[in-house]
């Protein structure tokens, strides 16, 4: 089963993800954990140049196509090995985040990138998103906190981050089988607990759909 993980900069995510996996491997699972962009050398490689200052100004379909490149790496390389030997993989971010962020906020068009990217990717869609919900003010107080180096996406102005936020609630719109939403202004503790809760029911919803085929 395929899982990525979904949000604004800040909305932990990816502190969540930190105690996902021996939470799953707990109840008997095999697990991939990963990341975009990178999750691959060359995928990595990708990763350096498009979120350094080398890349500002960087035209939106440069930015978007390099993304989708680092994309394609990793899930030849990486995702669809994994899968192939029945492993959960779960991804911090995936192809929603070049949807949000290069579709909508930058104004090439959440269809124009979706489009591009299942030909590219051939199809390889998560088989659930879980979206982690914060305020934008929320959002970037917790990146203002933040001790480490901020990148470029997380410099931009507050009406990108707006466009970001915006894009994202259109995909959970237009995806709504596939995206479950969780409450990330609450309690790191109570955050896990939720995105614990949610992805162990998909996956054990998932394995009876398989059973019964």
């Amino acid at each position: 089963m395929f899982i990525t993980l979904e949000g604004m900069d800040g909305s932990g995510k990816t502190t969540a993800i930190k105690t996902l996996k021996s939470f799953l491997e707990k109840q008997g699972y095999e697990v991939l954990m990963t990341r975009e962009p990178g999750g691959h050398k060359i995928s990595e490689e990708i990763r350096n140049l498009v979120l350094s200052d080398n890349a500002e100004g960087i035209h939106p379909w440069t930015e978007a196509l390099l993304y989708i490149a680092s994309r394609k790496e990793h899930i030849d390389k990486v995702i669809l090995p994994a899968l192939k030997e029945n492993k959960i993989v779960i991804c911090d971010r995936y192809m929603d985040s070049t949807s949000a962020y290069q579709g909508h906020a930058r104004g090439i068009g959440i269809d124009v990138v979706d489009s591009v990217q299942h030909s590219v990717l051939d199809g390889c869609v998560p088989d659930l998103t879980v979206y982690f919900d914060i305020s934008l003010e929320e959002s970037n107080k917790r990146l203002t906190s933040r001790d480490d180096e901020k990148n470029r996406l997380d410099r931009e102005g507050s009406t990108f981050k707006e466009k970001v936020e915006q894009g994202y609630k259109i995909l959970i719109n237009k995806y709504p089988e596939r995206f479950k939403v969780v409450d990330a202004s609450q309690s790191i503790k109570n955050v896990q607990e939720q995105t614990n809760k949610i992805i162990l029911e998909a996956i054990k919803n998932y394995e009876k759909r398989k059973s019964n085929r």
